[in-house]
């Protein structure tokens, strides 16, 4: 690697050649180039679909009643199914040890909530003090519900941070009263969540207080848990899954429901949604490894034919170094080592480029799926690894052919 003369042979057949050596290295540096951003987009894929997990708990599990569509035993379809307390508590009794959130929300949409002369329409949502953990809640002032909220039917409110800057305007909430379908609610907390505005439309009050000031009884609108963390993510999803089984068995036996019925109980399972996401991501990170590996194969074939075409060129040259004792090693080296380095250059601009790219425009780019693209060192290192595979492979055949030049023959060649 340190032989000057090599060096300058290389650069002499360069500067010779400088187009065609451009041209061969553009279709390497465009590989490579391809190559990252491809593995980049399928990145920003990844930490899209994971910041849209991330809005609510990684393992919640959701549960809410439809209409049944199947007759079963004497009764008809359209039977609107209506979940209570006894769900929930048959659900919390058969699950203590693998429970680790759990809470029936009881909601109401499109509930006017004022103070003084601001008013806004707002979700209202009766919950236990659990649903922090479950929604992925940041308390930023005061506190969330407790125990005691409920036992009591205490008359108190969280604030979604939209709803503090609606109904407050940048005044102190803590302490102060609102109203709530004409109840007043005294403000506890104010929250952030990472769903955004979106989700901080929304005023929580205790689960037993929504019941009884809507006339519920113990009616539940919805389910929501967690399961406690397992030690790998394969049985994390397993368990998920016999919970979800189960629940659901239970729920269509309570409330007299086909087996089969699909529309009755509705049962959303975060970590098996995560899972189905992350196997389609590896699938598509495969693919995107696949056309950028078969772009650098072009390229290769490209720096190769190129190489043949060196080798038939400096054929005599080549039969003569034979002639006074070169060895083939020492022929192979020197084709390996132009071929090598020709394509490291342009690989490592295309990688460049590419990076450079991405650090300018990755950050802004911020879609419902796709949040900024970029790739880490160990891909970096990656394609490094297969620029030096590449520049052997393109200079290997080539070389190998040179070495097999005999002298007498090349002599003659004109």
């Amino acid at each position: 690697m340190l032989n000057l003369e090599r060096w300058q042979e290389i650069f002499e057949t360069i500067r010779k050649n400088k187009l065609r050596t451009f041209l061969t290295g553009l279709s390497v540096a465009s590989g490579i180039f391809i190559l990252v951003i491809l593995l980049a987009i399928g990145q920003g894929m990844q930490n899209g679909i994971a910041q849209e997990f991330e809005q609510d708990a990684a393992n919640r599990i959701s549960v809410w009643a439809g209409v049944t569509s199947v007759e079963y035993k004497g009764l008809n379809p359209g039977r609107r199914i209506q979940m209570d307390m006894q769900d929930y508590n048959l659900a919390e009794a058969k699950n203590q040890d693998r429970l680790e959130y759990k809470s029936g929300v009881y909601s109401m949409w499109g509930q006017l909530a004022t103070y003084g002369k601001e008013s806004g329409s707002y979700r209202i949502e009766g919950v236990r003090g659990d649903y922090q953990f479950l929604e992925n809640e940041t308390l930023t002032a005061g506190r969330y519900i407790n125990q005691k909220d409920l036992e009591n039917y205490e008359k108190v409110a969280i604030l979604g941070n939209r709803v503090n800057l609606d109904l407050f305007k940048g005044k102190k909430a803590l302490g102060e009263y609102i109203e709530i379908s004409g109840i007043k609610f005294k403000v506890v907390g104010i929250y952030t969540d990472p769903g955004g505005e979106r989700e901080e439309t929304r005023i929580f009050i205790p689960l037993t207080t929504a019941q009884r000031i809507y006339n519920a009884g113990t009616d539940l609108r919805s389910m929501a848990f967690t399961l406690e963390p397992q030690n790998s993510f394969e049985e994390a999803v397993a368990m998920s899954e016999a919970f979800s089984a189960q629940l659901e068995n239970d729920l269509k036996t309570r409330h007299t429901v086909a087996p089969q019925d699909e529309n009755a109980i509705h049962i959303n399972n975060s970590l098996e949604n995560a899972k189905r996401f992350y196997d389609l991501m590896a699938m598509i990170r495969y693919f995107f490894w696949g056309v950028g590996i078969c772009t650098i194969i072009a390229g290769v074939v490209g720096v190769s034919n190129i190489m043949l075409i060196i080798v038939k060129e400096r054929t005599k040259e080549i039969g003569i170094r034979k002639a006074i004792g070169a060895q083939p090693l020492s022929i192979i080296g020197m084709i390996l080592h132009e071929s090598i380095f020709v394509t490291a250059i342009a690989g490592f601009v295309g990688l460049i480029l590419s990076l450079l790219l991405l650090e300018v425009v990755g950050p802004a780019i911020e879609t419902d799926f796709i949040k900024n693209p970029s790739v880490n060192f160990q891909v970096a290192i990656t394609t490094v690894f297969i620029l030096i595979l590449a520049g052997a492979i393109a200079g290997f055949f080539p070389a190998y052919r040179a070495s097999n030049i005999k002298p007498i023959v090349a002599l003659r060649d004109e």
